[in-house]
């Protein structure tokens, strides 16, 4: 039988990679060498995760992660469940969107400036995309992945993810990303999008769910024209009355109630 010690160690041992992971996954550092090197830098880093494991031992415990998917799903599963049992209010609001996560490898078209097209890539699953402008960084192209997410904006955790190339639609991942919220025991009410969600197939797709899509419209010639807004009567702008499903329209009524017919 291993001694109290060695029990001891090796429960320190599993923390500090599991927290490894957690670190990883906040900072979204592309490699497990900057995850470690990052954690024995960091002082608080080390304390919070109960030590600093070295990049072999994180590379190891991805390893055995890829290869026990299934046990690491239900492991999140029922994180999640116990979350949503403490925290009744959690998915009730979700928000989708997708984030950049760039490969770290070669993804250079060409093999030099001026030679020809690169046939070998260092990471062959990884795709060209392209990345909008944040903070300091420019936008334009990049070669790697996208992680889809759907969030608890009360909570801000995900509640369900998927990872696709960059090359490919944000769109798609939508009711994938909602059957997994509701699969996992959520049941929200409103999703929250941006506006590159402003699609009629989007909006099908959440209300078909009994739920309900916020999202900014695109700046079509129809919104500069104002045809999105609500219609107006003497009495001032109508206020909303809910939805008609069958015929796929939003209702309205007339403030006072006088207008003939009395909603719309």
């Amino acid at each position: 039988m291993p001694s109290s010690s060695g029990a001891r160690s090796h429960h320190r041992s599993q923390r500090s990679l599991v927290g490894a992971a957690l670190v990883k996954a906040v900072y979204a550092l592309p490699t497990w060498t900057r995850t470690a090197r990052l954690i024995a830098e960091h002082a608080a880093l080390r304390e919070a995760v109960g030590g600093a494991p070295s990049q072999w031992a994180c590379y190891r415990f991805a390893a055995k992660l890829r290869e026990h998917g299934d046990a690491l799903a239900s492991c999140i599963d029922r994180v999640l469940a116990r979350l949503r049992e403490a925290r009744p209010e959690m998915g009730q609001v979700i928000a989708i969107d997708g984030s950049d996560l760039s490969a770290y490898a070669n993804g250079q078209r060409f093999v030099k400036r001026g030679g020809g097209l690169r046939k070998r890539f260092a990471d062959p699953d990884a795709t060209w995309g392209q990345r909008s402008s944040i903070s300091t960084r420019s936008g334009g192209g990049y070669y790697g992945y996208k992680v889809h997410a759907a969030v608890c904006t009360v909570t801000g955790l995900p509640v369900a993810w998927q990872v696709e190339t960059a090359k490919d639609s944000e769109l798609p991942q939508v009711p994938l990303l909602l059957d997994a919220t509701i699969r996992r025991g959520f049941r929200p009410d409103v999703c929250v999008m941006d506006r590159g969600y402003d699609a009629e197939v989007i909006y099908d797709e959440a209300e078909s769910r009994h739920i309900r899509p916020v999202v900014p419209l695109r700046q079509t010639p129809a919104v500069k024209a104002g045809k999105d807004k609500p219609p107006s009567c003497d009495h001032g702008e109508w206020t909303f009355a809910g939805s008609d499903a069958k015929r796929g329209a939003s209702k309205w009524r007339c403030p006072a109630a006088e207008c003939s017919p009395a909603s719309g």
